[in-house]
């Protein structure tokens, strides 16, 4: 059976972390700073953990990087 291809599109915007759990970069942040508040602009920095449904998802497009 052949290999099952990365999707290079999850790749570069998805990691995991040691348990596998996955990591994305927070939606929303990318233009229009003006409208949003302070609060979420603080709180949308860095990265956050994939909700468990999501995950699964990006599981999918990344069989070997777990």
């Amino acid at each position: 059976m052949p290999k099952m291809k990365t999707k290079s599109a999850a790749k570069k915007r998805f990691s995991f972390t040691a348990s596998g759990r996955v990591k994305a970069g927070v939606a929303g942040k990318r233009h229009g700073m003006i409208k949003r508040t302070t609060k979420f602009i603080r709180d949308a920095s860095g990265t956050m953990i994939l909700n468990p449904s999501d995950a699964k998802i990006v599981k999918k497009y990344m069989p070997y990087d777990r």
